[in-house]
């Protein structure tokens, strides 16, 4: 027997403990039930209330926050009460229970990043199993995280279905309060999705109009002289006998940041109209603007002994990522009958990202030797993605049965230079923590340049039956994908590399209903991901290929909004991307790794406005064989770096009742713990335990008196305990945040 045979053995025997302990209770909330006789409308419990009705952060569009335009890939979440979701078409691109599904997945509701006023796709999933998004510290300038270890930047993050490309600095940054909720499928999703991290994958659903006339509009205001305004109104379009409704949700923020000199600053405006002619079709336009500024570099000096000192990197004179993105898309949905739906999915976006950054080599006596470099990174790529969704039943058998092509194309420029600048003078400096310095750098001029298309289209099947009690899950997709990679300088650019790549990936996955509400499964997936982006001699990187074996339970206890899972996972990769530990600018190719661990979750909604969402994850990720980079040493079954081994997240909120004194008042609270890890790939030194606590105080006014509905006043505080922290990943140092404040004042209507 091989060893991942073994292991897979190991996750299906730990599987029938955990089922055989519950099993018992299980059984006596009604093991006769058939799976035929259930359905995902009738397993939904009630929906909450809507806006104004009662209090708490709920969500403004009303209902149960499904304002999806399509029911199933692209469409959303639904079934949702306060925290809790009971189905995402995310892990099949179907209407599908999340009980159901062979892999593991979570949701972020709205309501969820309502209470925590998160404001960045990492916050959104601070709380979530397997994520690790506090590897590179306070960083505003990418969405940049690790699922089951992996990197998801630039393969990993979707948006309504559709793969959201990223290359370099060109990365699409995602205001949070244009989502309506986030899907995180771990594990690999190529047999539906094609190109995409073997951790796994996170679904973003854009925020889309409702057939319900609603507004919010919210001033923020923060330590770091933080001032934020945000605004979210929708209505059906009088005259149009309600086929029409349309939204605008729009951000602005002007705020420094801890960084000495840097901004955080954006403008988002983001306008969706949904056409719905008839009961069976629907059409909803997708369009954002989005301007930002962030600093060029969120690193400190690394003094020997990989500790972060508090010597900023930046230079006020060149410290700065300014981006320009914007997108247009749409979601189509036709049902021919009930049993035949036809869905497209489609967008464009281009992105413009210009960056000056200065970077701390060394410290000799009392001067810092320093380089700087800026760039010009650039991408814009369409993708669209057909389905058809058939439903049949062949004798005791109900297939669910869905197909699809989807073609994705980018093209990417860079223009880049890099430099020496002159000795940073650190005489007479006695406080590093007050130190904030503006000298003369001179920018480089652009000598370099880089371009890079990619061409992909998939074919995919999958077929979900359904037999008694069994749920059996075969997904296969075989994809075609060609690139093309120059490089020279920004005049003259050399002949093309190309490559052309045609692999087939899939999952099997099979679900035992115990009950409906208890449900064990194991899964095998397969995975292919052509890197992204290219070498500092302008080479692309060889595809990456992958496998996981996955097995867990799931359990919803019946009559209430209280779920919970567990799953253990065993993931090798080959031909990992890392930061050049060189120059943080470029990415380096290396051998292969091993994600192993195990995850529990447990999500509630008790009352409105009152949840709890729990998680903790153990995970050991390791190189199978590789070298470190531009060495020939071997760091072969080290740890890497970065990456805690053991996390635990618990957040909850308190709604105090109408009948109580306090009636009107939420508050909330949480507690984030990430364990150790190591510093670099080498393992010499290693990251400190770091453990956090934010909170949530909120009051709903109508509780003073009826006339003040939707008046709302929110604090939120992260890491209200100040602790100062760090950490270091592939050698380079990083800065948590300190003690942050946000004040709310919110009316909805």
């Amino acid at each position: 027997m091989s060893m991942r045979s073994g292991r897979l053995g190991l996750l299906l025997t730990s599987t029938a403990l955990a089922t055989a302990a519950i099993a018992p209770h299980a059984a006596a909330q009604g093991a006769n039930v058939q799976l035929n006789e259930i359905s995902v409308e009738a397993a939904r419990p009630a929906s909450a209330p809507a806006a104004g009705a009662g209090f708490g952060g709920a969500n403004v569009s009303g209902g149960d926050g499904n304002s999806a335009a399509t029911s199933g890939g692209g469409g959303g979440p639904s079934g949702v009460t306060g925290y809790v979701a009971r189905v995402s078409p995310t892990a099949t691109k179907t209407n599908t229970r999340l009980l159901e599904t062979p892999q593991s997945a979570s949701v972020v509701t709205r309501e969820q990043l309502n209470d925590r006023n998160v404001q960045s796709i990492n916050e959104a999933l601070a709380y979530t199993p397997g994520v690790s998004s506090n590897v590179f510290g306070f960083d505003p300038r990418f969405d940049a995280f690790y699922v089951r270890g992996f990197e998801q930047t630039n393969n990993g993050v979707f948006r309504d279905g559709l793969r959201q490309p990223g290359v370099n600095q060109a990365v699409a940054r995602i205001e949070p309060y244009g989502v309506e909720a986030l899907t995180i499928l771990r594990g690999p999703v190529s047999g539906l999705y094609g190109l995409g991290s073997p951790g796994g994958i996170v679904d973003i659903t854009s925020k889309r109009p409702v057939f319900v006339p609603f507004g919010e509009v919210q001033f923020q205001g923060g330590n770091f002289d933080r001032y934020q305004g945000n605004f979210d109104i929708g209505s059906p379009v009088e005259g149009s006998d309600g086929t029409l409704a349309y939204r605008l949700t729009g951000a602005f923020r002007d705020s420094n940041t801890f960084l000495p000199s840097g901004k955080d600053n954006r403008f988002t405006i983001a306008p969706a109209i949904t056409w719905r002619p008839s009961a069976d079709t629907t059409f909803t336009l997708l369009t954002e603007y989005q301007n930002s500024k962030a600093p060029g570099v969120s690193s400190f000096f690394t003094a020997p002994g990989f500790v972060a000192t508090r010597l900023y990197q930046g230079d006020a004179n060149f410290n700065a990522l300014n981006q320009e993105s914007y997108r247009i898309g749409y979601a189509l949905e036709h049902k021919f009958t009930p049993d035949l739906i036809f869905r497209q999915n489609f967008r464009y976006q281009n992105i413009d990202a210009r960056l000056a950054y200065t970077q701390i080599d060394s410290v000799t006596d009392l001067a810092a030797q320093r380089q700087n470099g800026a760039i010009h990174d650039r991408i814009g790529y369409v993708a669209v993605d057909n389905q058809l969704e058939a439903h049949l039943v062949t004798g005791p058998v109900r297939h669910t049965l869905i197909g699809g092509v989807d073609y994705l194309h980018y093209d990417y420029r860079r223009d880049a230079g890099f430099g020496s600048i002159p000795d940073l003078d650190l005489t007479g400096v006695t406080s590093f923590s007050n130190y904030r310095y503006r000298t003369f750098v001179p920018r480089p001029a652009l000598t370099s340049a880089a371009e890079q298309s990619q061409d992909q289209i998939g074919v995919y099947l999958q077929e979900q039956a359904k037999f008694d009690r069994f749920v059996l899950t075969l997904t296969g997709r075989q994809d075609f994908v060609s690139q093309s990679t120059r490089s020279g300088t920004p005049d003259s650019l050399g002949s093309a590399q190309t490559r052309n790549d045609s692999v087939f990936t899939g999952r099997v996955g099979l679900n035992y209903l115990l009950t409906p509400d208890l449900v064990p499964y194991a899964s095998y997936a397969t995975t292919f991901t052509p890197q992204n982006g290219v070498d500092i001699n302008g080479r692309s990187f060889k595809p990456a290929t992958g496998d996981q074996i996955e097995a867990g339970v799931k359990y919803a206890i019946p009559g209430t909004n209280i779920t919970g899972a567990v799953a253990g996972f065993d993931i090798v990769q080959s031909s990992v991307l890392q930061t050049d530990p060189t120059n943080v600018a470029n990415t380096v190719a290396s051998g292969a790794i091993e994600s192993k661990g195990f995850e529990a979750e447990l999500t509630a909604n008790f009352a409105p406005g009152t949840n709890l969402t729990l998680a903790y994850t153990h995970l050991d990720l390791r190189y199978l064989s590789a070298t470190f980079p531009g060495t020939q040493q071997s760091i072969s079954g080290n740890a890497v770096s970065g990456i805690p081994g053991d996390t635990f997240a618990a957040f909850g909120t308190y709604q105090f009742p109408l009948a109580s004194p306090l009636r009107g008042l939420q508050i909330g609270g949480g507690i984030r713990f990430s364990g150790t890890s190591f510093t670099d790939d080498l393992n010499t030194v290693r990251n400190p335990t770091v453990t956090q606590f934010d909170a949530l105080v909120a009051y709903d006014f109508a509780a003073l008196d009826p006339k003040y509905k939707g008046f709302r006043a929110q604090i939120n505080a992260f890491n209200i305990f100040d602790r100062d922290y760090y950490n270091c990943q592939a050698g380079f140092c990083y800065r948590g945040a300190p003690a942050t404040v946000i004040g709310s004042l919110i009316y909805r209507w």
